[in-house]
């Protein structure tokens, strides 16, 4: 069972670091990778990092239930 887990955050520390990387910083983000950089004002580029967001704050919250139920296990266990 903590295997799982431990193998669970593992997958969701790398995928949360992809998905910040992703996103919008100074310069481009994942519209301007998509070549969206050009058209600043689509509506495109703007739903691409609103899910962008969404996805991130989700593997964010899974992220943090693996820690908590990987520190319960251990204490439990313990």
């Amino acid at each position: 069972m903590v295997l799982g887990f431990s193998i669970a955050l593992i997958v969701f520390s790398v995928l949360l670091v992809v998905l910040v990387l992703l996103h919008k910083g100074k310069g481009g983000g994942l519209s301007d990778m998509f070549g969206g950089g050009a058209l600043s004002t689509g509506g495109g580029s703007a739903v691409a990092e609103r899910n962008l967001d969404r996805i991130t704050i989700i593997i964010g919250l899974a992220w943090f239930a693996c820690i908590v139920v990987l520190g319960l296990l251990i204490k439990v266990k313990g």
